[in-house]
């Protein structure tokens, strides 16, 4: 019996931590469903981020500084670069990043944050006055704070520190240069690119007229006519030009060869008549 109830406060959970719980665990949900079906890699990347920082706050919550501050400064710090990677090597156009898809999605994304920041700052202050720390912190006095944290990191596992920074300047320039490339030219719009398709002739501007149009039969390889009385070939299909194509071909070579035929037996006629003669 009292190990049952020495053990209840530990098991208990607070009015603080279960509204915590129950707003934060459906945004955490819901940036992990974002990541796998987002339709750019953009926004997978956000919603990654934005579920490793719910985590986070969630460690901090158990008592579990350490490990929340790991989470922020390395895994959500990862996701960053990679997030920004993502950017060089995909790359954003400059029409689409200023088009807003989604109507109110940037008071959305407003009242989220401050609403994110307004949680943060009240758990925050609710654990500081809990732990009955009082600012500023005497904990620290007489020592030299700032000389033992530089003789860890540049004496103790300098190496360490070289080797991370290296990799992550080498993972920087393979970026920059796989996401590098030349222009020659101003880059064009898409206003330009309409503009230089219909400029050079290859598109029209307007639909082409159906088989039949301005004819008197609906034959679907015959062009069909123009206002001006013009044929326009590119009404009919091109697989039915060369059909069309093909067929005058052969029909030549059969008329050719039916009027050698009948000069040949014009030709043998007369003389034969003339041999009966």
């Amino acid at each position: 019996m009292t190990l049952l109830m020495a053990a209840e406060p530990l098991t208990r959970t607070s009015t603080g931590e279960a509204v915590q719980f129950w707003i934060l665990a459906p945004l955490a949900v819901l940036g992990a469903l974002g990541m796998v079906f987002a339709a750019k890699a953009v926004h997978s990347a956000i919603c990654l981020a934005a579920t490793m920082i719910t985590l986070a706050v969630f460690y901090i919550a158990q008592d579990a500084l350490f490990l929340g501050v790991v989470q922020i400064v390395v895994y959500t710090g990862a996701v960053m670069m990679l997030f920004l990677f993502v950017l060089m090597l995909v790359g954003v156009d400059s029409a689409e990043s200023l088009k807003e898809t989604l109507r109110g999605q940037r008071f959305a994304a407003a009242a989220v944050g401050l609403g994110f920041g307004f949680l943060f700052v009240s758990g925050i202050a609710t654990g500081v006055r809990d732990s009955g720390i009082r600012f500023p912190a005497t904990g620290f006095a007489g020592r030299d704070v700032i000389g033992e944290l530089a003789e860890l990191i540049f004496v103790r596992y300098v190496w360490a520190f070289e080797l991370t920074g290296a990799l992550l300047i080498t993972a920087t320039i393979g970026a920059m240069v796989l996401a590098h490339r030349e222009h020659f030219g101003p880059r064009m719009d898409q206003r330009e690119m309409s503009r230089r398709r219909f400029r050079d002739g290859k598109s029209r501007a307007t639909p082409l007229p159906t088989p039949g149009v301005y004819a008197r039969h609906n034959a679907v390889d015959i062009p069909a006519r123009l206002p001006d009385g013009s044929f326009e070939e590119l009404s009919v299909s091109t697989i039915l030009r060369h059909r069309r194509t093909r067929a005058l071909t052969e029909a030549a070579v059969i008329s050719v060869g039916s009027g050698d035929g009948d000069a040949k037996t014009n030709g043998h006629e007369p003389a034969d008549e003339e041999g009966t003669r």
